[in-house]
């Protein structure tokens, strides 16, 4: 690779655009899926089924496009890491355009497999793409640069549920009028900030060497699973470590996000979607609000995490933002005001922007920088793998020993952080240097 010359913060601002929208429409997934499916008909016990196509999409894509793009160099299209990322957004904007018009919730379920396909597309080369342009010093700002789009882009989504239903009034065909509000927003979103950091930064072109070697290795079908393989084989002992951690982090996410909505209706409104669907529309829209201040606090603090990473190490801020962050779900499903519900969550905002930039600065010195893709691509699949167990495990201890109730889904998701935290403590990384 060629030589990296140290950007401007502007600079890194720009080449982060994209992560805008992709994380607007993950931003959807998170708090408008599950009520789409709850408008659509289904019970709490089929929403981790209906949300496999997150993680399993997640575990096949990511770590294929992460191997393709380390052995791809095109100049016509972008370089090495754009044409995928160009691509995924492209996927995303078309999925999340035809979204609203779900008649049926398996339709809406086949729409999320699409809508992930584009969304992992995207995710996994623009990891790799910050590895790649920054030097070491400069890369905790690049990786939080992502962790703040990740907020404001899933603030945006999430504000959308809360204020598009006090303008669009009404349904249409069987989902009320806001959502195509708010899908419609999210395509555009999708495309136009990919583009506009694809626009503003370039990669660094590869060496002599590099592409010599990437024109004497040609792309089989069969490659990217040998990479695959290899990388896991040789993978580094940090990496198996942080698999630990993301276990139990992951799986408690799928938790909040599959049972917000319908805790904040049971805790505050009393109701549920079978009940009284106005109420729980309320609800929902209340529960957009909620989300959205925690991805506000997620960008409002997610630079100020790089200082905290240079002074302490990144493993024990990882550990106090996850600590923070159960703290609040274990207090959420107990509140009967809604006001204190932002209180309550500000601690998973923290632990987001924590979970969205920290724990790639534990491993990126341990990785091959040849090989950033796939091993960034492996990372998304330790990401994955907690969600696609959860997805068949979890509907099955929500209806028999969690008596299919949100709010103690939640509390469950609060514990399986706690036991993240102790885990990240027996993590071994090396110092990063920090820019001033």
């Amino acid at each position: 690779m060629g030589i990296k010359i140290k950007l401007s913060f502007w600079q890194i601002i720009n080449m982060n655009v994209g992560f805008l929208g992709i994380q607007y429409s993950f931003g959807l997934q998170q708090s408008a899926v599950n009520p789409i499916y709850d408008f659509l008909g289904a019970s709490p016990d089929q929403l981790p089924l209906l949300n496999l196509a997150g993680p399993l999409t997640g575990l096949l894509i990511q770590p294929i496009i992460g191997a393709l793009s380390d052995k791809t160099w095109s100049p016509k299209f972008g370089g090495r890491r754009k044409p995928f990322f160009l691509i995924g957004a492209l996927v995303c904007s078309i999925a999340l355009f035809l979204f609203p018009f779900s008649s049926s919730l398996w339709m809406a379920a086949g729409l999320l497999w699409i809508l992930d396909a584009g969304n992992n597309t995207a995710m996994e080369p623009y990891r790799a793409f910050i590895a790649d342009k920054l030097d070491v010093s400069q890369q905790p700002v690049g990786f939080q640069a992502q962790s703040f789009f990740t907020g404001f882009g899933q603030t945006l989504a999430n504000i959308s549920l809360f204020i598009f239903p006090m303008i669009f009034i009404g349904t249409t065909g069987k989902l009320p009028t806001w959502v195509y509000a708010s899908f419609f927003l999210g395509a555009v979103c999708s495309i136009a900030s990919v583009l506009w950091s694809s626009h503003t930064t370039k990669e660094i072109p590869p060496t002599e060497e590099e592409l010599q070697k990437i024109q004497e290795e040609p792309l089989h079908v069969y490659t990217p699973f040998i990479d695959i393989f290899s990388a896991v084989k040789h993978m580094p002992k940090v990496m198996w470590q942080l698999a630990l951690v993301y276990l139990f982090q992951w799986y408690a996410l799928f938790c909040y996000w599959q049972n917000s909505s319908k805790s904040i209706a049971l805790s505050v409104w009393h109701t549920t979607p079978q009940k009284d669907m106005k109420l729980y529309s309320e609800a929902v829209g209340w529960t957009g609000l909620v989300n959205g201040w925690y991805n506000i606090v997620t960008f409002l603090c997610a630079f100020s995490l790089v200082y905290f990473a240079k002074k302490y190490s990144a493993k024990f801020v990882h550990f106090t933002c996850l600590m923070l962050a159960a703290i609040g779900f274990l207090i959420f499903p107990h509140i009967e005001n809604k006001y204190l519900l932002f209180p309550a969550i500000t601690g998973f905002g923290i632990g987001w922007a924590s979970m969205m930039g920290i724990p790639y600065l534990m491993v990126v010195n341990d990785i091959p920088k040849e090989r950033y893709g796939v091993y960034m691509g492996i990372i998304n699949m330790m990401i994955v793998i907690p969600m696609f167990i959860q997805t068949i495990t979890f509907g099955y201890i929500l209806k028999h020993f969690l008596n299919n109730d949100p709010r103690l889904a939640i509390t469950f998701a609060g514990v399986l952080l706690i036991i993240g935290a102790v885990c990240t403590l027996f993590i071994k990384t090396k110092k990063v240097e920090l820019s001033e």
